[in-house]
């Protein structure tokens, strides 16, 4: 009898492990169901994460192969407890859409601005009026002729008095250098003068350590992680004070300090000179301008200075660097691009005395070198400084493609992947060809739209900066070209670093010879 009593338990518990395997096979199998707009493997409860974290290496180029698969756009499940899935579009259609056509539904949104709260509520992240109010600001600003003259006489004088000497001492001795390591010095040199009117002198033979600086190219990785982990875990990651997000929140603090800091100095001094003259000396920089804006407006505060002081100095530079470093490495590696840009600069402004080999072309003069404009189009194009754009739609939508938005759903658009379509630009895609941008005559840039070439962002949102870049860029590229051949060293490997921005892995390890050695050499 007792035994008879045993089984029956036995079999109970056998039935009620069947009924549980059960349901488990059937939650498994819900999850693995085929869907056919999903980007990549959908692995029960882990959702598409295992596929993005085994392909992280090559996370760009993994994006684009499987959206070059699913005609343009898809849908990245995450882990079934944490955030909504996204959808993830390069369809130009698409883009124009949610930048353009139907703008308002397609915000930033909350979730952009916790991934970038470091950056506090300045025109990068913030919306609706807020957002028109800092735009309506910055374009009235960089209209101004007198602020182009500015940033002329700022890029000029650190170029010849920084840039051209570091590069003149590494081909004396001989040293590889790493080019990106140059530009991002070079390039928070000078946004810290735009902005700030103080240059912290970052760029140097002996390349000291600026905390300030490192702070923010640490950041920029940190962020970059919040888009690969669950929410969840980089919160918990904050929450102990452990990884990349104890390193940010350090970041911010060392950022805010500084910030804070300058921001008060600036309003001593700003008074000092009125108090010492009786009037107010004329200042172009954009902390005096956000600064004066506070003065106006009692809703305005030091934070909202400090939040648009820090966008600008992080758009400035990331922007700069990448474009630069990209450039020099796709013209390194295409010398006849390279022989094309040399020969339209000695066309429209040929050296007539030795001296002239370290001018600094002005922006009158840039705006001549159109091949020079296209081949900063191309690289632009193949490498954008940042790799993709987000949004966050308020109401429930169709996109042009037929793919369903659901409320508060958020849209990726990966810019890396439309420079690499073949439904926009060929089957040469993947060219780096600066001809494409050049009309018939050879005189001008043909047009493309931006949702097409979507670089500098498309619609409303626009970059405003993005003349200022391009004239950045030519002036820089154009005196170290003139001077000197870039050789990118035997053996060094280039591939995208896991940041918000595009900027390079390794580096980019360089040796350097100046032309006149080089005719030289070809005449012997």
């Amino acid at each position: 009898m007792l035994l008879q009593k045993y089984l029956q338990t036995i079999a109970i518990l056998l039935d009620c492990k069947g009924i549980l395997l059960a349901i488990f096979c059937f939650l498994f199998l819900l999850q693995w169901r085929p869907n056919q707009n999903s980007l990549f493997t959908n692995w029960p409860i882990l959702g598409m994460l295992p596929s993005l974290l085994c392909n992280l290496s090559n996370i760009h180029d993994h994006i684009t192969n499987a959206l070059n698969k699913h005609g343009g756009t898809g849908e990245f499940i995450p882990p079934w407890f944490t955030q909504k899935s996204i959808v993830i579009t390069s369809d130009p259609m698409n883009v124009h859409y949610i930048t353009s056509k139907n703008f308002h539904n397609y915000p930033k949104g909350h979730q952009f601005q916790e991934n970038f709260e470091i950056l506090g509520q300045g025109i990068f992240t913030s919306d609706s009026e807020a957002w028109k109010n800092r735009k309506a600001l910055l374009h009235s600003l960089f209209k101004q002729q007198s602020f182009c003259l500015f940033l002329e006489k700022i890029v000029r004088e650190k170029v010849q008095g920084g840039l051209l000497p570091l590069l003149d001492h590494a081909e004396r001795k001989s040293i590889e250098v790493d080019l990106q390591e140059v530009f991002n010095r070079f390039s928070f040199d000078n946004i810290c003068s735009v902005v700030l009117g103080f240059d912290p002198h970052c760029l140097s033979i002996d390349f000291p350590q600026v905390v300030y600086e490192k702070a923010f190219n640490d950041s920029e990785a940190a962020i970059f992680h919040r888009y690969v982990l669950p929410r969840c875990l980089w919160k918990l990651q904050g929450w102990l004070g452990i990884g990349k997000e104890n390193k940010m929140r350090k970041d911010h603090q060392i950022l805010d300090l500084f910030l804070y800091e300058f921001i008060r100095n600036k309003k001593l001094q700003k008074e000092a000179r009125k108090c010492s003259s009786g009037v107010e000396e004329a200042e172009l920089d954009l902390l005096t301008a956000f600064i004066k804006e506070k003065e106006k407006n009692s809703k305005v505060d030091d934070k909202f200075v400090r939040d648009n002081t820090l966008t600008m100095l992080a758009a400035g530079k990331s922007t700069i660097t990448a474009g630069l470093i990209w450039f020099f490495w796709l013209v390194a590696r295409h010398p006849l691009v390279e022989a094309k840009i040399l020969e339209e600069m000695e066309d429209k402004f040929p050296a007539k005395e030795e001296n002239t080999n370290q001018m600094v072309y002005g922006i009158q003069q840039v705006k001549k070198l159109i091949y020079l404009y296209a081949a900063f189009c191309e690289a632009l194009r193949l490498f954008p400084p940042v790799p993709f754009g987000q949004r966050q739609a308020i109401n429930a939508d169709t996109l042009p493609s037929g793919h369903r938005i659901k409320p508060d759903s958020m849209i990726m658009y990966s810019m890396y992947t439309m420079g690499r379509s073949k439904e926009i630009w060929g089957e040469d895609c993947l060219e780096f060809k600066p001809e494409r941008w050049i009309s018939a005559k050879g005189d001008e840039i043909i047009h493309v739209p931006s949702y097409k070439f979507i670089t500098f962002n498309a619609g409303p949102r626009s970059c405003l900066g993005k003349e200022m870049s391009f004239i950045e860029m030519k002036m820089v590229a154009s005196a170290v070209l003139r001077n000197y051949h870039i050789q990118v060293v035997e053996g060094h490997y280039v591939s995208p670093a896991l940041s918000i921005g595009l900027s390079m892995k390794q580096g980019l390890k360089v040796k350097i010879t100046k032309r006149s050695t080089l005719e030289e050499k070809s005449l012997i």
